[in-house]
């Protein structure tokens, strides 16, 4: 088994009408066996930015760390907030710097700029950046997710439909996924608020 699906889980985020989703599941484990059942992987950055982090879940939380500090350095020289396509830019790098003992985590970004406009993108191992204008997904489900998500996103989501979107693509990817699972947590992003849902799911 690969060291990136050691303790399993899945994120997963989509882009609507002024609206972003990031979603993951609550399972941690160490290979087939759950250790904890409350574990989130999506991280709060700033009001209107969220990072996931999918993989070894020891090495996320070093890299969570480090993003915190390196954003927080950022706000203090620049004196503004940071936007999701710089933080996308500085976790890439980190990512980079790394890459010859590179950390066994895939990051994804999700949030609005300072327009609203919706921003998403993942990345592997050593920072290489996919950021598509509709959805993208990382972690063991992975495989499970595209298809889904391919046959429930639509051009110009409202906030209500990319919700549900959402939680139905990561459901039925929990179905599937015995390295995740235990219920998910979806943060729906909007200009006014961010909505933040647990939903239930199978159990075993």
């Amino acid at each position: 088994m690969s060291i990136m699906s050691y303790t399993g889980g899945t994120v997963v985020a989509m882009a609507g009408d002024e609206c972003v989703c990031i979603a993951s599941d609550l399972r941690i484990g160490e290979q087939m066996t759950t250790i904890a059942t409350d574990q989130k992987k999506v991280h709060k950055v700033t009001d209107k930015v969220y990072v996931g982090l999918a993989g070894f879940q020891s090495d996320a939380r070093t890299v969570l760390e480090k993003i915190m500090f390196r954003k927080n350095l950022y706000e203090l020289r620049e004196n503004r907030r940071i936007k999701p396509q710089v933080l996308s830019e500085m976790i890439s790098n980190l990512a980079y710097q790394h890459r010859f003992g590179s950390y066994f985590t895939e990051p994804l970004v999700a949030g609005l700029d300072d327009a609203n406009k919706p921003y998403i993108c993942c990345m592997d191992t050593i920072g290489c950046v996919s950021a598509p204008r509709d959805f993208v997904a990382v972690g063991t489900g992975q495989e499970y997710l595209l298809g889904v998500c391919e046959n429930f996103w639509r051009e110009n989501m409202k906030p209500d439909e990319l919700f549900e979107a959402t939680a139905q693509s990561i459901l039925s990817c929990l179905e599937r996924d015995a390295a995740s699972g235990w219920g998910a947590v979806v943060y729906t992003i909007t200009k006014d608020k961010v909505n933040i849902s647990t939903i239930k799911a199978r159990m075993d």
